[in-house]
Parts: C-alpha cells; sequence; structure tokens
C-alpha cells in the first residue's frame, strides 16, 4: 500500500490564515499604523539593524575613554539643575569614581585622559550661579 498524500500548498495555507486573521480584525490598530516608515527617506545603511539594536538596547559602543567623557559631559550638564548642594557632592564624587575607574579599565580605543572635577571649585561655581538666577 502506497501512501500518497497530495502536496501542501504552503502558499495557499499562508494565504488563507492572513484572510482569517483579517476577517477577525488582528490586523486593526497596529502600532505605527498610518505613520511613515522610520529611516525610509534616509540613504541605506546595511548596519542599520545593529545600530538600531544598540539604541534601543541603549548599549554604547564607544571606547571607554570617549564613553566616560561623554558622562562626564552630561553628567555636569545634570549637575546644573540640582538644588541641593549635598546632591552635587554626591553625584560629582560618584562621577569622579567612574572617571577614575575608567583610567584603568581602557582596554582599547583612545587611552583615557578624561580629568576628575575638582570638587570644591565646582561647588562654589555651582553657588555662585544659583544666586545668579535668584
Amino acid at each position: 500500500m502506497s501512501d500518497k498524500r497530495k502536496p501542501i500548498n504552503w502558499t495557499s495555507v499562508a494565504e488563507d490564515q492572513i484572510r482569517q486573521a483579517q476577517a477577525a480584525g488582528e490586523f486593526e490598530n497596529l502600532p505605527g499604523f498610518g505613520q511613515p516608515i522610520p529611516g525610509i527617506d534616509e540613504p541605506y545603511d546595511e548596519n542599520w539593524w545593529v545600530k538600531e539594536k544598540l539604541r534601543r538596547e541603549r548599549i554604547s559602543a564607544l571606547p571607554p575613554a570617549l564613553e566616560i567623557a561623554r558622562d562626564k559631559e552630561r553628567t555636569v550638564a545634570a549637575i546644573a539643575k540640582l538644588t541641593s548642594e549635598s546632591e552635587v557632592r554626591r553625584e560629582l564624587a560618584a562621577l569622579n569614581e567612574r572617571i577614575r575607574r575608567a583610567h584603568f579599565s581602557c582596554t582599547w580605543g583612545p587611552s583615557c585622559n578624561t580629568v576628575p572635577v575638582e570638587v570644591e571649585p565646582f561647588v562654589q561655581d555651582w553657588k555662585s550661579r544659583g544666586r545668579n538666577r535668584r
């Protein structure tokens, strides 16, 4: 007895499932519906998916020396908005510790030349700027 089965047409199976999903309304109100496709007008970049993954996962691809320089820049800008001297000192101490660790852990890329922030002059400047804002 031979087993002669009719070959399955996978295209029609998929199309049937799509039609059923459409009839059930499963394609309505999808995220991004009616929105332009992000980056559609930008030149093609073969690494677009890597860059998107890094952005979405908040992973930095910068060498450690450049990452700590960016960290210092962002932290100093954020500290300017703080209202408590103890918060400023705490953030500066944490930043300086990250900078010190970076000096010992830069294993690739350029050498780390970011210097720690001198706390007392920075705090005095922060205080004077606060008086000027009032």
